[in-house]
């Protein structure tokens, strides 16, 4: 295996590790964008909807739900960000 071989597969490495940080990137804001529509709607529910009991529980759930959605997509975003600095760190 010649010198520009070697080269190109080390860069073609070193782009595919980019392309799926950036992959990492787009799911953790597909979390924050579905996490911030349903705390929005929630809210919504609550500010334009009378004081009834169901309608309550229905703002607040979304809410709570839009809530965790944002947890769970920053606790994935680190975890697939620590997995794949890892694999780089063991590629060296």
């Amino acid at each position: 295996m010649g010198r520009d071989e070697k080269e190109s597969g080390f860069l073609r490495d070193e782009l595919a590790r980019d392309r799926t940080l950036l992959a990492n990137e787009r799911t953790f804001l597909a979390y924050l964008r579905t996490a911030i529509m349903l705390m929005a709607s929630g809210v919504t529910v609550l500010k334009v909807f009378d004081g009834e009991g169901e309608v309550i529980a229905l703002g607040v759930a979304t809410t709570v739900v839009g809530i965790v959605v944002a947890v769970l997509g920053y606790a994935r975003f680190q975890k697939m960000r620590a997995h794949i600095a890892q694999r780089k760190n063991h590629q060296k």
